[in-house]
């Protein structure tokens, strides 16, 4: 769910669009570049490793989704996990939908179409976007959702990450869907720094990640969406078909993994690389291990 600002975008879509891509004797699974997506990659080529006799290739901090979706269709790539919504949205361009089915059917038969490029089974867990306040803040105003914050807003500052703030389903409709103003223009920074901020009571909300570990680890509140504006986030792992071709072993480590992860897993795991600084390749065997994978 995030991009690559600037100039480093650039260099990115230029060497992947310069270089013919490369041809390995096996996988390459690519990640964005934040810690969940780091994690998630790391369990699809592990999961792979263990049902197949293949060495996975891990192309990680891939930058946001416009980069991992080049690097996908060129062939740099053969998978990496992407969210229901941000493929909906942002990838394909296509109207906002709230239908988890709905959204999930229509994704999968646009990247069959035009990219030749197949959807697997959701994971399980959902990662939509999160308006997060301090703890105090909602525990002193008494709010718990995002339409009890807009008499407060006018006299709030906003963080948010560098693709929010113009995504469709982003900053845009959220504001006007909640009738949100805000103090001063939004502060646009990396994740990491976005609770940093926050805590720093440099801006007095953020929009993070419903499983971002910081979250629960700072004692801050996410609040309802109780619009329902964002569509559903389902993680789902993209993979080209002419590597399932290539590599029949890379759909059976896809199947095990279906339905395996909630999203309390996933801000477990976040956690330990966010605030306990473990190493993502241990956290990810703790977990393969835990759900007998």
């Amino acid at each position: 769910m995030r991009r690559l600002s600037g100039f480093a975008g650039l260099v990115v879509c230029v060497l992947l669009a310069g270089c013919a891509p490369p041809r390995p004797d096996h996988p390459v699974i690519g990640a964005k570049n934040f810690t969940e997506q780091v994690l998630l990659g790391e369990l699809l080529a592990q999961e792979i490793e263990a049902k197949s006799n293949l060495k996975v290739d891990r192309r990680f901090y891939l930058a946001g989704s416009f980069i991992c979706q080049q690097a996908l269709i060129s062939g740099h790539i053969d998978a990496y996990v992407e969210y229901t919504g941000t493929a909906l949205t942002a990838i394909l361009k296509q109207h906002v939908d709230r239908d988890p089915k709905r959204v999930l059917d229509t994704v999968r038969r646009l990247y069959a179409a035009r990219y030749g490029v197949t959807v697997a089974e959701p994971l399980g867990f959902e990662n939509t976007f999160a308006m997060v306040i301090r703890g105090d803040d909602a525990r002193q105003l008494h709010l718990t959702t995002m339409s009890q914050t807009a008499q407060y807003t006018p006299q709030w500052r906003l963080g948010v990450g560098y693709e929010f703030e113009q995504r469709p389903d982003g900053l845009p409709g959220l504001s006007a869907a909640y009738g949100f103003k805000f103090a001063t223009p939004p502060r646009t920074m990396d994740l990491g720094l976005l609770y940093r901020a926050l805590n720093a009571h440099q801006v007095d909300m953020i929009a993070a990640n419903s499983t971002d570990g910081p979250i629960q680890a700072f004692g801050l509140t996410a609040l309802e969406d109780d619009r329902h504006y964002f569509p559903p986030y389902q993680a789902v792992p993209l993979v080209r078909d002419d590597a399932l071709a290539r590599w029949p072993q890379i759909r059976t480590a896809l199947d095990a993994l279906a339905g395996k992860i909630t999203a309390d897993d996933m801000r477990t795991m976040n956690e330990a690389i966010d605030s306990q600084h473990r190493d993502p390749a241990e956290v990810v065997r703790e977990f393969r291990k835990q759900k007998q994978l």
